[in-house]
């Protein structure tokens, strides 16, 4: 019987998918949810089928800055054949996103173990939730918002890109508020953090789903569950990728900080009285 049924899986696609791009953090959204639903989030099965449902909300990236990716990747073909083409800042950008994914591919694959054991607890997570708002709120406080885009250099890139090791060790930080974060305090503007931190994303959620395939497909989940969550979260990242990108460009963070710690608070008292088993 698999772990996970069909009518789970669409809650839990629909929450990665409303959370993997806000910086709420999507790991911790899902263990609470998992655990609410009665889900060992500890469980190999569990762990690999949430990794899978990211790819979901990855593909929303994908269609959404469709274009953007073709201009990117074309520049960065482009230079491969060309040396003249290499002084164009997308092919530059290319390189550096898969230069900055380096070290959360590094760091995954050494502290597997460490994050999918002790912590994956949910007292990590209430914790990373309130600690990562401080973080957050610090952040918007201290950046001057006056870099665009254009302006993202290699240094950005890299320090925005291995932030999400943040994320990857302390679930409940969340990947996009770490790298949200750091862009802020790198003084990138609101909407170029937020678009910075989906193009980083790509590669490091879009690996980590196909890595986990295997244990999320031998250990306990059907075929259904996975495709059924996948489809959900697909549906539901595109429409929240839309909402946020909005949202940023006349907002702060402040919405985001507040209900992180709202979060955080409750969770704490729900494994305090019992009610979840962390």
């Amino acid at each position: 019987m698999s772990v996970i049924n069909v009518g789970q899986a669409v809650v839990l696609g629909a929450v990665e998918g409303v959370t993997e791009f806000l910086p709420v953090s999507s790991t911790g959204h899902l263990k609470i949810t998992e655990g609410l639903m009665g889900i060992p989030v500890d469980d190999n099965a569990v762990v690999g089928f949430s990794a899978v449902i990211q790819v979901g909300a990855i593909a929303a990236v994908l269609v959404y800055f469709f274009k953007d990716i073709v201009r990117i990747v074309s520049a960065w073909g482009r230079g491969l054949r060309n040396r003249e083409e290499r002084h164009h800042h997308d092919y530059k950008f290319a390189w550096w996103v898969i230069y900055a994914t380096i070290p959360i591919v590094i760091v995954g694959l050494a502290a597997k173990k460490l994050i999918e054991g002790p912590l994956a607890s949910l007292w990590v997570v209430a914790g990373s939730l309130i600690v990562g708002s401080g973080v957050m709120w610090a952040a918007d406080q201290m950046g001057r918002h006056k870099r665009g885009e254009d302006d993202t250099s290699f240094k950005d890139a890299m320090l925005v890109g291995s932030s999400q090791i943040l994320a990857l060790l302390f679930p409940g930080f969340s990947r996009s508020g770490a790298t949200m974060s750091t862009a802020l305090i790198l003084d990138l503007d609101r909407v170029a953090a937020t678009r910075l931190s989906f193009f980083l994303g790509i590669p490091a959620l879009t690996g980590a789903g196909l890595y986990e395939l295997k244990d999320a497909l031998g250990t306990g989940v059907g075929a259904a569950p996975l495709a059924v969550g996948t489809l959900v979260s697909f549906v539901v990242a595109y429409g929240s990728i839309a909402w946020l990108l909005k949202f940023v460009a006349k907002h702060s963070f402040n919405a985001f900080v507040i209900y992180r710690i709202v979060i955080g608070v409750a969770l704490f008292g729900l494994l305090t009285t019992g009610v979840l088993d962390s």
